[in-house]
């Protein structure tokens, strides 16, 4: 099983249980990541240079994709965790 990259967020025992009885979407996990990567690279590189990185490390995915996980906008995020009452 993968390591929890929620852990900020989400103990270690609850991450594993949601996977396990798959609650958790993996895509969402991913576009999670990679939003996260992204905003940890941001202030030293260039969008350009950051999104063709992340496509070294995510190759199934193509640039016009990943960038559109990037700038996906928040309230579309907010409207889906409202639809499960968080």
């Amino acid at each position: 099983m993968m390591p929890n990259p929620l852990s900020p967020h989400l103990a270690d025992d609850v991450y594993q249980f949601l996977v396990k009885n798959k609650l958790l979407r993996s895509k969402g996990i991913r576009d999670y990541v990679i939003r996260c990567r992204f905003n940890e690279m941001r202030h030293h590189l260039p969008t350009s240079v950051i999104i063709e990185r992340l496509q070294d490390e995510y190759p199934y995915l193509q640039y016009e994709t990943i960038r559109k996980i990037i700038y996906q906008r928040q309230e579309v995020l907010e409207e889906e965790l409202a639809d499960f009452g968080i």
